[in-house]
């Protein structure tokens, strides 16, 4: 025998989270989720052996730790993962490396420049995401609050670390000859 559910009268149910809608959406954040983390790992390998990659490693490590931290959720919500918008994810970074930066053979401080501003970028999407998934939480026990919080926090000290190295980076890409 089912139990039934009766709520008192008056009381209002949330509605119900229109799961496929969130897959979808949940698939596209690990698809920048995917890009982001190939960005700053690549990012972090072109700096190598300068203050620029050592203050960017902590950074990189978490946003890797975030990808996975998404991942888990959308397990716990029985997300299933898009391939192919992972593959997109991967795609989109390559063909993102292709971009003009005024040196054809090359690394330009242009480059660094524009990679740290696409980052931030990044960041702000991903924290939106968490920020949406912790407003979903106060309907859906399956999302832990605690864990978001931390997440969305995280995401605001990332964004502030790759403002401050977006604005050290203008100084070194636009500094007089």
């Amino acid at each position: 025998m089912t139990e039934q559910r009766t709520d008192p009268p008056g009381a209002q149910r949330a509605p119900a989270t229109d799961m496929s809608l969130l897959g979808v959406y949940l698939n596209d954040h690990l698809a920048g989720a995917t890009a982001g983390t190939a960005r700053i790992r690549h990012l972090v390998r072109s700096c190598r052996g300068t203050a620029l990659a050592d203050a960017l490693a902590p950074v990189a490590a978490e946003i890797a730790e975030d990808r996975a931290s998404l991942l888990h959720i959308m397990r716990r919500l029985d997300v299933p993962v898009r391939r192919y918008k992972v593959y997109a994810g991967r795609a989109a970074e390559q063909v993102g490396r292709l971009k003009s930066n005024g040196s054809l053979v090359r690394r330009s401080p242009l480059s660094t420049l524009w990679e740290l501003e696409a980052l931030g970028l990044g960041v702000e999407g991903k924290s939106a995401g968490w920020q949406t998934l912790r407003d979903l939480a106060a309907t859906d026990a399956r999302l832990d609050p605690r864990q978001l919080d931390d997440l969305i926090e995280r995401a605001r000290r990332q964004r502030a670390t790759l403002a401050e190295l977006r604005r050290r980076q203008v100084q070194v890409a636009f500094r007089e000859t």
